[in-house]
């Protein structure tokens, strides 16, 4: 296809839609903005160690993330598959039964430690009550009442289904849609046992698809092109049916048919806010008008997103002496400021590193860097007192993490009222909350919308 398009964020969403589109022939040049592929799940290194600017678990069920990592050739060992397990350090383990499906998930819930009888009966009725209403609600509300209303009071809810909510939503109960949460437990607990597989990233999160979908871009006539932030989108009305955008670049003007706006939701913000319409770069002629200025056209979709609240991932990496080892990869801790324990070592192999996450906005947002590296290293020498104390901290905040996945919440859809101009990333219409899988699902969305839309007037070179 000789069709030229414009990719603006080298995120997930970003890459997944150029993968998709290069895959069908379609020459796409990716603009980011920073020097690492990935966004907000991007690789970044202090000490001369790879780290993360925060952690991130697959799931079996996120099957475009999967399908795309395979066709970029990323190797099994990338991920560190288990069964499906939530162990909280001295509170409740539950480990899924080497069952079919959703066997393998109510064995596991009569089995689970640290609840009593009766909360455990009380699971499993829950999970049977979502099967049987196909884990839909007449209407939203926010995952405390729903469990609430389902009797999944004390150590149930805490240690269970609420430290779920804020690992898949990033969002307290007590403000997080109950509607998104069930389909996040209908594709990850209650499919096929794979689906439910907890998936850990043994490479940094930007060598785990960005970097290699990159490469597969490259390897189809593709470009990308890093340290590239757009600073203003022209549109170039008078080139329709074929119409055209240009990109202003910090050097140059790029001239294209289509763009993908992949940037994050306060990036996406400002962009559509600087949308002009212009004449073609190789006119002298006035742009034809458009019915509505492209502002205009755009009303509802900037409407949306400044509706947004925000919540912060706060992940603090810290180097110990020596080795040091976790009863296993992934843990959760109760009762203190770190939400999950992640054993570097034995993930990646980064001899006496750990990563302490603590997610949605909590006491530690209003606190100094410093302060929150040194109540989390005192907490672990706490719980692990063989640990001592860690050589160093590093304290990521990311403020802006993710969006606040509350009930009934309105979101944007990919396709957009300008012809061959959409959006892609975790903020865009779907089922699931602000994760990988949904990134991806709406960069691919993205490009076989695109491929609807000019494949009639652009047919592929043969």
């Amino acid at each position: 296809m000789s069709l030229s398009i414009a990719i603006i964020g080298g995120g997930y969403a970003g890459m997944a839609a150029a993968m998709e589109l290069a895959s069908r022939g379609v020459r796409v040049s990716v603009f980011e903005a920073g020097p690492v592929l990935g966004g907000r799940a991007r690789r970044i290194t202090h000490r001369g160690v790879d780290l993360d600017n925060g952690a991130h678990i697959l799931l079996g069920a996120y099957h475009e993330t999967l399908r795309l990592m395979q066709l970029a050739g990323a190797p099994k060992r990338a991920l560190l598959r288990l069964p499906l397990r939530l162990i909280v350090k001295e509170r409740m383990t539950l480990r899924a039964a080497p069952l079919p499906a959703p066997l393998h998930l109510l064995a596991g819930l009569m089995s689970a430690t640290g609840l009593r009888l009766s909360e455990r009966f009380a699971a499993v009725r829950f999970m049977n009550a979502l099967r049987r209403a196909q884990f839909r609600l007449p209407a939203d509300t926010t995952v405390a009442a729903m469990l609430a209303a389902h009797g999944q009071h004390g150590a149930l809810a805490k240690y269970l289904w609420e430290p779920l909510c804020i690992a898949a939503l990033n969002t307290p109960p007590a403000k997080a849609s109950a509607r998104i949460f069930l389909n996040v437990l209908r594709d990850g607990l209650a499919r096929d046992t794979q689906d439910s597989q907890l998936m850990l990233p043994r490479i940094d999160l930007s060598r785990l698809f960005p970097d290699r979908a990159a490469d597969y871009v490259r390897g189809h006539r593709g470009a990308i092109e890093l340290l590239s932030p757009v600073t203003r989108i022209e549109v170039n009305s008078s080139q329709r049916p074929a119409q055209r955008f240009t990109l202003l670049l910090k050097d140059r003007r790029e001239i294209v048919g289509g763009v993908i706006c992949a940037a994050g939701p306060r990036e996406a913000l400002r962009l559509l806010s600087t949308l002009h319409q212009g004449a073609p770069a190789d006119s002298p002629l006035q742009p034809a008008p458009l019915p509505q200025t492209p502002i205009d056209a755009m009303a509802h979709a900037i409407a949306l997103i400044e509706q947004f609240t925000y919540q912060p991932i706060c992940t603090v990496y810290l180097q110990y002496a020596t080795a040091v080892a976790l009863p296993d990869p992934m843990l959760g801790l109760a009762d203190g400021l770190v939400q999950w324990l992640f054993d570097r070592q034995a993930l990646q192999g980064q001899q006496g590193v750990l990563a302490a996450v603590m997610s949605a906005a909590g006491a530690e947002q209003a606190l100094s860097n410093d302060t929150i590296g040194g109540l989390v290293a005192e907490e672990i020498a706490h719980r692990f007192p063989a640990f001592g104390l860690p050589l160093w901290s590093k304290v990521v905040m990311e403020k802006f993490a993710t969006f606040s996945c509350t009930p009934n919440l309105k979101r944007p859809a990919q396709k957009t009222p300008l012809e061959r101009f959409y959006l892609a990333g975790d903020y865009t219409a779907g089922d699931y909350p602000a994760t990988l899988e949904a990134a991806v699902q709406s960069g691919v969305k993205c490009a076989q919308l695109l491929m609807a839309d000019v494949l009639a007037v652009e047919p592929p070179i043969k």
